[in-house]
């Protein structure tokens, strides 16, 4: 049972850093173009 007050936070700060890293991708438009991204290794250029 005790082991419960270790995991219960852990896991809530890993859901957080989880979260936060999503969050900072998005606003770094990390996912703005991804047909592009994908078509670009195609390319022989």
């Amino acid at each position: 049972m005790d082991i419960l007050y270790l995991l219960i936070p852990l896991s809530v700060a890993l859901v957080f850093i989880i979260v936060g890293a999503l969050w900072w991708a998005i606003e770094r438009d990390q996912f703005e173009d991804m047909d592009e991204e994908g078509a670009r290794i195609l390319r022989d250029s």
